[in-house]
């Protein structure tokens, strides 16, 4: 089992399972301390590359992803690998887009999607979940499962 995230770090969101993700804004520097060992970048064209494992799925800023199901399968891929391995999800700013898979993350782990957002809000970003369609997308992820 590798050694994961420190949950003091700026930007960890501790799942109520204990897993552990963190958000970052990718126009910040990156964080000092571990890189993650799987990053998923949401933006709108193709991040450039990184040292370590990463994915990339096109969701414009302030919209939902291009693809939904593939934005499913890889959220769920996330939230797997994040039992036992440092995972970052990540967008230009850190808040609307990546907030919104925080709280699809949060939904995976157990939370009531009608409480997914006020969960990640208090305890990963007050204004994570820019948009009223990214709420209803987490809404209704939570009824696709």
């Amino acid at each position: 089992m590798s050694e994961g995230w420190d949950p003091a770090d700026p930007g960890i969101l501790r799942l109520p399972s204990g897993r552990l993700v963190r958000g970052r804004g990718l126009r910040r520097p990156l964080p000092e301390g571990r890189f993650p060992q799987f990053s998923v970048c949401l933006l709108g064209r193709e991040p450039e590359p990184v040292a370590w494992e990463s994915r990339w799925l096109r969701w414009p800023d302030f919209r939902l992803p291009a693809d939904r199901g593939a934005a499913r399968a890889l959220l769920e891929e996330v939230w797997a690998r994040a039992a036992d391995e440092r995972v970052e999800v990540a967008c230009t700013g850190g808040r609307g887009r990546t907030g919104t898979a925080l709280a699809c993350l949060a939904v995976l782990d157990g939370v009531s999607p009608d409480e997914a957002v006020g969960f990640v809000r208090r305890h990963y970003h007050p204004g994570a979940v820019e948009t009223p369609w990214q709420r209803r997308y987490v809404l209704r992820f939570g009824e696709s499962g």
